[in-house]
């Protein structure tokens, strides 16, 4: 082979390269190896590249995780999908190594490789490939394998398919649970790919023991399976769902294990769809109910962002009697996380119940989640404020909405500042402009004084996002005063945040705004003793010379800019130049 090598430069680099005892340098020309197919041409790339990266293949972990995934981008390299299958090999070993990262990332380019192959070559190069790495002696192709199956399992015929549904039931009943907990968390993917008579004939058994493992990782995975398996049988008989899918569900509702709980919380909604409003306004929404009472805060956190998906199944009544008091149970939670939770999904409530319910029985819950004493939930509940406001109006949760508003703004911790800050102009619009002007308008400046640089940038931007809510008119009544009063505190931060609020609001305020009242400032600024006020003029001019008219950037801008790149630091020199290549 060495005497092959010497024939093609290109490969001749890559195999000493390849033999450097630096990572890195390895790491490099693994990367370089489509650059050097190209040069090669398929058919070297087939006979010669390969076997060169075969014999490489006994190395260091990050190496082994680079050929991995360029060689499941080699397809178009070695000929296209008709030749895809000469890829198999390395990769296969590949997908047996200790190393997790490195199997996961063989099998992803794996499965980009099988899924160019046609049906004669899935059976030929496929399920010996399946086979092997299946009845490996060490756990790691075993595991590779789970991920295989559903790949070509379409293209087999099915004689084959029976006998790949054999071979995936023995890894689900693996005596190794990383092997079971790869098969449970693969088969919802091979679960569709079945028919509806075979799933209960070969697959159905083995599930039912998957769902009784004494491994509860692999016990809440047997969840997601269990939509996939309900999705398919139910397109049969909804019979079926309920006499081999809906025990399962049942049975994972009262597991032992919190995690399996937490998993059917987090899948209530698609449980819901998969089993059928009848069933989910029968004795189902008992099982919910259970999830929102767990004994466990991480399943009732679950549990609680469920709430608006799971009512949409339901009628009013059932609401009321069954949802609504688990609710007024998780506003006065112990953990804080939970009522956090409940506030992100709650205010979806209104749109599902109308306006008359939403006065007469979730209006409370908002105010009392809107007097929370964790930032959290209060924050949430703004955030989610329009989901509301459009049933019930504003008027009904202002009152109460200003105390929490003003709070959050006062908050101690800056990114609870920095939160409620992103979500004013939408508060702003639910409010209305009078109403904004007389309460929350001030606010705004407050924030430009923050001691925090995030603060007072977030409020900058702030300044921009209301001016586009409530239009320029009001801006310039409004927010360009309270701008330009900062020119001259006696603290340069603060002064500086005058510059970043001309910037951002000269997008979108008027050319005779800019010119009459911003512009005046900003050039009274180059004068300031700081260097760093000075440079920021320099940028201030930057955003808004394209705004302005070229007689006034001759006239009154260019002098300024003159003095700017005379000036005696090299930042100011430099955004000086920056900004008169725009002149």
């Amino acid at each position: 082979m060495s005497d092959g090598t010497k024939e093609d430069g290109p490969l001749a680099i890559l195999v000493e390269e390849l033999k450097n005892e630096n990572i890195q340098t390895r790491i490099n020309a693994i990367r370089r190896i489509q650059t050097i197919a190209k040069a090669l041409g398929p058919e070297k790339t087939r006979s010669k590249l390969l076997t060169v990266l075969q014999e490489t293949l006994d190395d260091e972990d990050e190496v082994l995780l680079t050929m991995a995934e360029e060689m499941g981008n080699m397809v178009e390299m070695v000929g296209g999908s008709q030749y895809g299958y000469v890829l198999l090999g390395g990769l296969e070993v590949l997908a047996a190594v200790e190393e997790t990262v490195v199997r996961e990332k063989a099998t992803e380019s794996l499965v980009k490789v099988g899924e160019g192959l046609n049906g004669e070559q899935s059976v030929e190069y496929w399920v010996p490939l399946l086979k092997r790495l299946s009845g490996g002696d060490w756990f790691t192709p075993r595991t590779s394998a789970c991920g295989l199956f559903s790949v070509v399992y379409p293209k087999l015929p099915d004689n084959l398919k029976a006998e790949l549904r054999t071979m995936y039931c023995k890894l689900c009943n693996d005596d190794t649970p990383m092997v079971r907990r790869a098969a449970a968390s693969q088969l919802k993917h091979l679960i569709k790919l079945i028919k509806s008579d075979d799933i209960k004939q070969d697959i159905l058994p083995t599930f039912q023991t998957l769902a009784k493992d004494d491994q509860d990782s692999v016990r809440l995975l047997v969840v997601e399976d269990a939509i996939a398996m309900a999705r398919v049988l139910g397109e049969k008989s909804h019979d079926d769902v309920l006499s081999f899918v809906l025990p399962i569900i049942q049975q994972c509702v009262s597991d032992k294990s919190w995690r399996v709980r937490y998993m059917v919380a987090n899948q209530f909604v698609s449980l819901c769809e998969v089993l059928g409003e009848e069933l989910t306004r029968g004795e189902f929404v008992g099982h919910f109910v259970k999830l929102l009472s767990d004994t466990e805060a991480e399943v009732r956190i679950a549990a609680a962002t469920k709430i608006t998906g799971v009512a949409q199944h339901l009628e009013l009544e059932a609401i009321i009697k069954h949802i609504l008091p688990c609710v007024h149970e998780l506003l006065s939670d112990s953990s804080q996380h939970v009522r956090a939770s409940l506030a992100t999904d709650i205010m979806g409530l209104s749109p599902i119940v109308g306006k008359d319910a939403s006065l007469q029985y979730l209006l409370d819950l908002y105010l009392q989640l809107l007097k929370d004493d964790f930032p959290e939930v209060r924050l949430n509940i703004i955030k989610n404020l329009d989901k509301a406001t459009k049933i019930i109006g504003i008027e009904h949760l202002s009152q109460h909405l200003m105390p929490a508003i003003v709070e959050l703004a006062e908050d101690k911790q800056w990114r609870v500042r920095l939160a409620i800050i992103e979500y004013i102009p939408g508060v702003a619009r639910e409010l209305g402009i009078e109403f904004f002007n007389e309460k929350l308008g001030n606010l705004c400046f407050t924030w430009l004084g923050d001691s925090a640089y995030s603060i007072r940038e977030a409020a900058t931007a702030n300044l921009k996002r209301l001016t586009q809510v409530f239009g320029p008119d009001w801006a310039q009544s409004h927010l360009v005063p309270g701008v330009i009063s900062l020119y001259s505190h006696p603290t340069y931060l603060f002064r500086m945040t005058t510059l970043f609020a001309i910037s951002v609001l000269s997008s979108v305020l008027s050319s005779q705004v800019i010119h009459d009242t911003l512009l005046p400032i900003v050039l009274k600024m180059a004068s300031d003793q700081v260097p760093n006020i000075r440079f920021n003029v320099a940028r201030t001019l930057q955003a808004i010379i394209p705004i302005l008219d070229s007689s006034v950037v001759q006239t009154k801008v260019k002098p300024t800019l003159q003095k700017l790149l005379e000036d005696s630091d090299p930042d100011v020199r430099f955004f000086g130049q920056q900004a008169w290549a725009l002149t």
